[in-house]
């Protein structure tokens, strides 16, 4: 079955993200109020994805961002090292007290009934100073790039960076790159500066040069403005309220060839009910369903959609890149951290149906 993607065969790199770097303190399940310690994560939504594709799928990716050359900045550029990703950076000079800096997110992982907690620093991020002209994207094209993807939270940070995510995709498209974007609709982002009306006026423009799309149906409604069930009901493993929006964002978008997402039900922090959906070139793609004794929750989003994308661009048949999205994306909330630490194998074991029992 076809996926609808012209998907060029080769190319210096196989996957692109532009988007924002961050680092996150992990307090793990110590509420920040009473924490004395905590991880620093490196992550991003874009970058989860290029260094989710580079460290467990071994594809060759890079990320385009801003880069700020002061201490945070570099154990940041360290750990994109680390990952294997190949970064294209406008630097910038911190000034020694108030900026421009990395972003900082907060985030606990609750357990039990107390649900996780996030809220951020991003006062003077340097990646909000990010505008079209920054990036030489012909020149960054030149060598062949697959895949070209970014998303809704690089494009919330200022009235420059949506702009950029659409410069980006029109030279990505003349390359001959598929283009992705994950709608990662944050309110309290867009509400700094442009607000809900605002958020769709931009994201509206970014996706007419879209060709798959990663969002759920609050996402849809809220991003997009496509009509669909209240936004933030419970509709928890039930696909039909996702694939019964499906026909408006095709008619609006006729471009766009596939949109996916994922399902979950929360029952605690800790334990979770985890499937996927997709609409793949006409046709509706549902994965298994699977009870997570879920570590650390964020970044499955950014799992499972490296992990279609992968599915993807290895010729996988739609159903097939699907379930890999679906098991990479399961497999990373047993890890602490935004970016992957599982392997391969491991992934295609769990999308054939394997368990936890121990690999000896």
């Amino acid at each position: 079955m076809s996926n609808g993607l012209k998907l060029r065969a080769d190319g210096a790199l196989d996957f692109l993200s532009l988007g924002a770097l961050v680092h996150r303190l992990d307090p793990g399940v110590i509420p920040f109020r009473k924490a004395t310690e905590c991880r620093i994560h490196v992550s991003g939504g874009e970058f989860n994805c290029a260094a989710t594709l580079a460290a467990c799928f071994r594809l060759n990716t890079g990320v385009v961002t801003a880069m700020v050359d002061y201490p945070i900045g570099d154990l940041i550029a360290e750990r994109v090292r680390a990952m294997g990703v190949r970064p294209f950076y406008k630097h910038f000079a911190h000034n020694g007290v108030n900026g421009p800096n990395m972003a900082t997110v907060y985030s606990d992982r609750g357990h039990g009934v107390r649900a996780p907690v996030v809220f951020y620093n991003r006062a003077d991020e340097a990646a909000a100073r990010l505008r079209p002209g920054d990036f030489d994207w012909a020149g960054i094209f030149a060598e062949g790039v697959r895949w070209f993807h970014s998303g809704g939270i690089f494009a919330s940070l200022s009235e420059t960076t949506g702009e950029l995510i659409i410069e980006a995709m029109r030279a990505a498209k003349a390359a001959g790159a598929v283009t992705s974007f994950d709608l990662n609709y944050r309110a309290k982002l867009w509400n700094i500066w442009g607000g809900h009306e605002q958020a769709r006026a931009v994201l509206g423009r970014i996706l007419e040069h879209v060709d798959v799309l990663v969002g759920n149906e609050e996402d849809l409604q809220l991003g997009l403005g496509i009509p669909g069930p209240q936004a933030g009901a419970q509709t928890g493993l039930d696909p039909s309220a996702f694939l019964g929006m499906i026909d408006q964002v095709t008619a609006r978008y006729p471009q766009v060839r596939i949109v996916a997402t994922t399902l979950r039900e929360v029952h605690s922090a800790n334990r979770h009910s985890w499937s996927a959906v997709a609409w793949i070139e006409g046709h509706s793609y549902v994965a298994p369903t699977c009870e997570l004794e879920v570590l650390d929750r964020v970044g499955g989003g950014d799992g499972f959609a490296s992990g279609l994308c992968y599915g993807l661009l290895a010729g996988e048949a739609p159903d097939a890149a699907l379930r890999l999205g679906w098991a990479h994306g399961a497999l990373l909330t047993t890890t602490p951290g935004d970016t992957t630490m599982v392997t391969l194998p491991q992934v295609r074991a769990f999308a054939a149906g394997g368990s936890a029992r121990i690999q000896r």
